[in-house]
């Protein structure tokens, strides 16, 4: 059965009866014993209403009841009340954090099952501590090195606003840049990082890398030439970050940084908004110290509606989709399915230890 309310929330409740949950060790997996209710699964932040289409929850059928919530909740205590009736929740990546302050209020939290597979935004140790399990799934970064490359064209050719003319009944607005010739500076030469310099090469552009702990073979690799971190934001016509968000890479770029670039140079970043300071990066393009900036990721999710950057006039924004593609979701949700179904029957997969 569906149901829908205010095309906010949707019910999905699968009739049968399912066995009731019993504790098998500290690490909080579990097994099946008696009849009891169906299992309830809330479904957090599915924006696009498109969780329960992209994957075969009827594998579930007679097992469980399906919640999907299509809004995102920022306050903690609201959190609270929505989760406490459900036993399993589904987040969709790092869109709704659960620290020790959540978990400790939800007292029938039993399985997390998050997509990708690491989730720094839930406290894997406090879970194990109240017996909860975590589960992650597979995925792939091709699509966040798609999106970058599609933010850089759209800053060299100042796409947004030659599209909006035409809609307008106007015709060319500016003179774009090339990108053949131009020198790519990448901050973060890894998965994302190293498909993001072998298109490069496709264009003609020259790379330039570093990260705190790359090597010069590492980089010659990829095509990459190693530089100190000043120099690449010096020499760069473009810099793209694909770094991890760690304690020690917060703010690894701050205006010291931006204020080596040069006022023709642009900005990526498709990782995670705290690397970047953001005032720093404010004040950088209202005081026009760089040519543009296109950011898929902020600090603060879903972007405030006062934020500065959904009205600087020389930054592209969207809304964190670096992921969102029809492959990845699928992904994301077909082996959420699965980890529900393994952890029913009490031999849990993919399970994040932390």
């Amino acid at each position: 059965m569906l149901t829908r309310t205010g095309g906010r929330r949707i019910s999905w409740l699968l009739f049968k009866a399912r066995p009731a949950l019993k504790r098998l060790d500290s690490y909080g997996k579990y097994c099946m014993a008696s009849t009891q209710a169906p299992v309830n699964i809330a479904i957090l932040d599915d924006y696009q209403n498109v969780a329960l289409k992209l994957a075969d929850w009827s594998r579930l059928q007679g097992r469980s009841k399906v919640t999907v919530f299509n809004d995102h909740v920022s306050d903690p205590a609201a959190l609270v009340e929505r989760l406490k009736p459900f036993e399993i929740i589904s987040v969709m990546r790092e869109r709704t954090p659960l620290p020790r302050s959540i978990i400790e209020q939800l007292p029938n939290l039993k399985l997390i099952a998050s997509n990708a597979p690491r989730n720094a935004s839930i406290d894997v140790a406090a879970a194990k501590e109240y017996g909860i399990t975590v589960c992650g799934t597979g995925y792939s970064s091709t699509a966040t090195v798609e999106l970058t490359w599609a933010l850089i064209h759209a800053l060299m050719r100042n796409l947004p606003a030659e599209h909006a003319s035409v809609r307008r009944g106007g015709w060319q607005l500016s003179v774009g840049e090339d990108l053949h010739g131009k020198t790519l500076g990448i901050v973060g030469l890894g998965n994302i990082g190293s498909l993001v310099a072998k298109v490069a090469h496709a264009f003609g552009m020259s790379v330039i890398a570093w990260s705190q702990n790359l090597t010069r073979e590492q980089a010659e690799e990829h095509g990459a030439r190693l530089v100190a971190k000043e120099e690449l934001f010096r020499e760069a016509d473009i810099v793209t970050v694909h770094l991890v968000l760690s304690k020690r890479t917060i703010g690894i770029i701050d205006a010291s940084e931006l204020e080596l670039m040069k006022p023709t140079a642009y900005l990526i970043n498709t990782s995670r908004g705290p690397l970047i300071t953001e005032g720093a990066l404010v004040a950088a393009l209202k005081n026009h110290k760089i040519a543009g900036a296109a950011l898929d990721t902020y600090g603060i999710e879903p972007l405030p509606l006062d934020h500065p950057f959904r009205s600087i006039e020389n930054a592209i924004t969207t809304p964190h989709i670096g992921y969102v593609t029809r492959g990845i979701y699928e992904t994301f949700y077909g082996h959420t399915v699965e980890n529900i179904l393994a952890w029913l029957d009490g031999q849990p997969i993919r399970v994040m230890e932390g």
